[in-house]
């Protein structure tokens, strides 16, 4: 149901809580969000990751208490946010300026932040920008801070000078494919429900009918072609022959553009929560999404050895920033839950609920 933010408190009071969708005209772009409670509660923004939309957070937003004014906004390239491709030589940056044009047209001084998988690298990228505004910081399931591929060590040093193996060239081309038709099928393990259901979660955890259907339109609604997702590509003489473009989605985290290592010299450190499943396939140090790991598994043809060409370890860098910003004086807690993949906020939704009202409170 879609309803004037002028109507937001009068339906908090006689209905309770409903989660609502606006759309807002910013400085930057159209932004299409889902919301729940009180205009006058503390706010809360929660940024969602790759091949995904704000429809992801429904039933987070339906259960958190109208103390709360939560927004979920669409990142540009997915669900129905404004489709304005993105200068991927910027990494995540212009997401996170996206992101403060919308806080900055709510009229928010200070809030809590939330990002999931590539919304949590967005969210970092926020805090390195404006890290003045936020009360705390929520890592779920987060990517890596030097992005998707071509790193080989804790401190993401490029395992090619190309950085080989990131970019708009790792994407599935048949995912891709059934992506861009808008395949709902299960007749296919590349489908975008198979994805889902694989790899989002951890099997044999699903969703509702219901659920399942509107998380599959929220992977649908990902723009893709020239300039959205996945990216373009180069060659590349080094293994596995492609190399990061200049254009598109995946491109954005390669670690040619994303490099989040400032995130732990910030100014000011806000408190700082990292949440993640102990079964995650997607982020890992042994990722089924990683050229690294694929090539060690057998799955890529031509692959040097993991001496030349190890598995990214995506865990062990993000906690290698995290462990850099403590030791600058900011403070961060890992919860770490088991039986739980890439979306802990859907797979055990009542530990989620339970953790993010005591870290909000």
């Amino acid at each position: 149901m879609r309803v004037s933010r002028i109507l937001n408190d009068f339906l908090l009071l006689f209905f309770g809580n409903i989660m609502q969708e606006h759309t807002l005209q910013t400085s930057r772009l159209r932004v299409h969000y889902r919301t729940n409670g009180s205009t006058t509660g503390t706010p809360v923004l929660l940024i969602h990751g790759n091949v995904s939309s704000s429809v992801f957070f429904e039933e987070l937003i339906d259960a958190l208490p109208p103390s709360l004014y939560v927004i979920a906004p669409d990142l540009r390239g997915y669900g129905e946010t404004e489709a304005l491709a993105l200068d991927v030589t910027r990494g995540l940056g212009d997401w996170a300026d996206d992101i403060h044009a919308l806080v900055e047209s709510l009229g928010w001084q200070k809030f809590h932040l939330l990002g999931w998988s590539l919304g949590a690298g967005v969210a970092m990228q926020y805090a390195i920008d404006h890290s003045d505004r936020l009360l705390s910081l929520t890592l779920e399931s987060a990517m890596s801070p030097y992005g998707f591929g071509g790193t080989k060590d804790a401190d993401g040093t490029p395992t090619f000078a190309d950085f080989a193996g990131s970019g708009g060239g790792t994407a599935n081309p048949e995912f891709t494919k059934r992506l861009a038709s808008g395949d709902t099928s299960e007749e296919d393990p590349n489908s975008p429900r198979n994805v889902m259901n694989t790899f989002y979660f951890k099997p044999p955890f699903r969703a509702t009918k219901d659920r399942e259907d509107a998380y599959v339109g929220g992977m649908l609604s990902t723009k893709t072609g020239e300039g959205f997702y996945p990216g373009d590509l180069t060659a590349s003489e080094n293994w596995p022959t492609l190399a990061p473009g200049t254009k598109g989605i995946n491109n954005t985290i390669s670690p040619k553009y994303c490099n989040l290592k400032t995130f732990a010299n910030i100014a000011h450190k806000p408190r700082v929560l990292w949440i993640r499943g102990a079964d995650d396939q997607i982020v890992s140090d042994t990722s089924l999404f990683d050229f690294g790991y694929l090539g060690q598994l057998g799955f890529v043809p031509g692959y040097p050895g993991a001496e030349i060409y190890p598995a990214q370890p995506m865990v062990s860098q993000l906690r290698a920033v995290l462990d850099a910003y403590t030791g600058n004086g900011g403070s961060y807690k890992e919860l770490v839950w088991s039986e739980c993949g890439h979306s802990p906020h859907i797979e055990k939704a009542t530990d989620f609920l339970a953790a993010m009202k005591e870290f909000w409170s």
